[in-house]
């Protein structure tokens, strides 16, 4: 590695140390909670109604968050903690007018759907580190949602991890209430007496949303690092059970006519188990895994010359999977999961077994350690997948994390020590205390037989956030060798349409946004600004490879309507002759220059009816875009949703070079007999893959987290709509508490 690379790092970890230390306005000092004990069981109803809720402590005075986030909220919430040696209830009282809450869905997991709804949610961090937690919510239709948050690489919600917990609602007059009760065999947490604690209700008739404690509005609500504080009179229970089995069968009837194969019947059974090795460090195993009920994926138009990421939907790899996904940045990522069970064809090879032991080992120390088993077809021969990390908190709310990712071949039960691919690397996160400064820095290798030394990545970055601005500037450089084939790191494949080839390039890419907002007291906007973003990407020896720039500028209503307008540059150096819409001939390689206009509008999402309009227009390479966008949206509170999106995209390029018009058709339909029982429908209609697509899921919750799944999936050529294939899948799962 060349030295001025070492030297740049290790410049950049020393000069930011001082910065992540930034002290800030600690919120769990002014927002204490206590939790009462309580003798016996309560009964789960929704109504507050026995007397250890009168009791307990009240968590009062939300305030304002969203869209302003000074001053006391006007809608009242009240929070009440009780716990005994099995869980850890919250009972809240909503205050409203009286009127008939927004409800969106009562689908479980609603994302969007909960945002959009009269709800309650809490925010846990019993480790009380400020890096990773949970959140749990419910909305006024009673529709539960369960997430893990992850504050490395900046805060987010993990929609797709589930625990099993129970919640109750009600309504009297003006006011409605929740009940929940969360397992502690469902949390991870050690013996602290003080866990980080936070409340965020969504007011839909304001359209407003309201946290406990106060802190800025850029920063999001269910953001570890401005808690309240939760405090124990003693230390919390530790479960007496915390072993979980969730074995499954399932059979499947498929018929694949492009291939004129015969009608297959197949079984399946399987099991998975979560064992909790302590209260914070959780071991889990899969037996031949079955995915068939996860939600397809959303097809999309791609006119780039890369592949697209599509996030793990797989349950299996989402305990924990910050610690595994936040790995890299989002263009350069040394481990994504969506490539263990895939050949190097695209198709499917069956995982025999996995293990995953992720958690906290202490307040300090996270590790994750995983270890996946797959068969083999014809294509591939039978793999080991193998994660290794270990995070270490360093001051404040910064973190160095060490890691390894290996893939290596596995025939005639050895291991082919000629068949392997590994990635090594070491990664910094720096947070101020407040929150306003970020940096990170990451150094990573990979390994291969035929080891090139040019096999090298590294990132450094810093960025800033207050209420009005933002901003930041990241570096990265990708070495052409850098293999990462559990991973995920498109831009280095330049497909050369001539000779049929792909060569590996590395780059440098330089990149900077600059963000202001501004939130008026008055009038008809929430918010409006700009963002200016800036993307240089250098071949390695210096000359452009490709430049972007946007600005744009936005306006968010109080009504909440949106709307933008965006302008558009863009500068690319092909390096080859590249073939993006199958014309006659190809785009020859060199410098081409264009611009482009878009905009974007989206009517209140609070309402019966919605729509979002948008549209593109400008230069594309030699030729010319146009791209139109349509969506609108029916919902009948609150046990149905439906909606239908167009998207077109009509490209004329001179000459030879070609011309195309692209249609990509959605529509999608949920329906929500109850809080147990649902009813989803995707159909996807995508004239550049080909496709039309067929997903209808029907999935009833006949005990909390047991499941029966019905899924059938049909696929169709676009152009004929002849059949391509077909599959029935029923699955039943069972989790089982021991």
């Amino acid at each position: 590695m060349r030295l001025h690379t070492l030297l740049i790092f290790i410049y950049w970890a020393t000069s930011v140390v001082a910065l992540a230390s930034t002290p800030g306005e600690d919120t769990r000092l002014t927002n204490q909670v206590k939790s009462t004990r309580i003798q016996g069981e309560l009964t789960l109803d929704g109504h507050l109604t026995e007397k250890a809720w009168q009791y307990a402590d009240v968590a009062t005075n939300f305030a304002n968050h969203w869209p302003l986030d000074t001053g006391l909220a006007v809608a009242k919430t009240e929070i009440r903690i009780l716990y005994d040696d099995n869980f850890l209830y919250i009972g809240a009282t909503m205050y409203d007018n009286g009127d008939q809450p927004i409800i969106q869905t009562l689908r479980r997991d609603g994302g969007s759907g909960h945002w959009g709804s009269d709800g309650i949610g809490i925010v846990l961090d019993p480790i009380n580190q400020r890096s990773n937690g949970f959140f749990f919510a419910v909305n006024a239709g009673g529709a539960q949602m369960e997430s893990s948050i992850a504050a490395t690489g900046g805060q987010s919600l993990d929609h797709s991890w589930d625990c099993k917990w129970y919640s109750e609602i009600s309504r009297s007059g003006n006011s409605w209430f929740v009940e929940m009760a969360i397992p502690f065999n469902s949390l991870r947490y050690n013996d602290r007496l003080d866990w980080g604690i936070n409340f965020v209700r969504n007011d839909m008739e304001r359209n407003e949303y309201h946290t406990w404690t106060e802190f800025p509005n850029n920063f999001g609500g269910v953001d570890l690092g401005f808690t309240g504080q939760l405090n124990w009179s003693e230390a919390p229970p530790v479960a007496k059970s915390n072993v979980v089995l969730i074995p499954y069968a399932s059979s499947s009837v498929a018929a694949d006519y492009e291939e004129g194969n015969s009608t297959d019947f197949t079984p399946g059974v399987g099991l998975d188990a979560k064992i909790a090795v302590t209260p914070s460090l959780n071991l889990d195993l899969t037996i031949n895994p079955d995915f068939s009920q996860v939600e397809v994926d959303q097809q999309v138009t791609n006119l780039s010359r890369f592949s697209l990421f599509f996030p793990e939907r797989r349950a299996f790899f989402l305990e924990n999977s910050d610690l595994f996904a936040n790995l890299g940045i989002g263009s350069v990522r040394p481990f994504f999961s969506r490539r263990i069970g895939l050949d190097g064809e695209g198709g499917s090879v069956p995982i025999l077994f996995g293990a995953r032991l992720s958690g906290n080992l202490n307040d300090r120390w996270r590790i994750g350690l995983m270890n996946v088993q797959t068969g083999g077809n014809q294509d591939q021969t039978s793999q080991n997948y193998s994660v290794g990390v270990v995070q270490r908190q360093l001051f404040g709310r910064s973190t160095a994390t060490a890691f390894m990712v290996n893939r290596q071949a596995f025939t005639d039960n050895e291991f082919q020590g000629d068949d392997f691919n590994r990635v090594g690397g070491l990664e910094m996160s720096f947070i101020s205390m407040d929150g306003r400064w970020r940096a990170n820095g990451r150094l990573h290798h990979s390994f291969t037989p035929d080891q090139n030394p040019r096999s090298f990545f590294y990132n450094v970055g810093l960025e800033f956030n207050e209420k009005n601005w933002a901003g930041g500037a990241f570096m990265h450089h990708l070495d052409p060798y850098y293999t990462a084939e559990v991973g995920f790191t498109p831009r280095v494949f330049n497909y050369d349409v001539t000779t049929d080839s792909t060569y590996r390039l590395g780059y440098t890419t330089l990149f900077n946004f600059l963000r202001w907002r501004h939130f008026p007291l008055e009038g008809i906007f929430n918010n409006y600004g700009f963002v200016a973003r800036n993307r240089l990407i250098y071949n390695e020896d210096g000359s452009l490879n490709e430049q972007n720039f946007r600005f744009n500028h936005f306006m968010n209503f109080r009504n909440r309507s949106e709307f933008s307008a965006s302008l558009q540059y863009l500068q690319v150096n092909l390096p080859f002759n590249t073939d993006l819409i199958g014309g006659d001939e190809p785009l020859l390689a060199g410098l081409y220059q264009f611009w482009n206009f878009s905009t974007r509008f989206e009517s209140d999402r609070r309402k019966v009816f919605r729509y979002e309009l948008g549209g593109e227009y400008g230069q594309f390479y030699n030729g010319t875009k146009t791209t139109l966008r349509a969506e609108i949206g029916v919902r009948q509170q609150p046990w149905g949703t439906f909606s239908i999106n167009y998207r077109q995209d009509r490209v004329r390029l001179p000459e030879n070079f070609g011309s195309v018009d692209l249609h990509l058709i959605g529509a999608r339909s949920e329906i929500s007999f109850s809080n147990t029982m649902f009813w989803t429908t995707f159909l996807q209609y995508n004239t550049q893959a080909g496709n039309f697509n067929i997903n209808s899921r029907f999935q009833w919750r006949y005990q909390p987290m047991s499941d029966l799944f019905i899924v059938y999936t049909e696929n169709y050529f676009s152009d004929n709509l002849s059949v391509r294939n077909r599959q029935l899948v029923v699955k039943f799962t069972y989790w089982l508490n021991l």
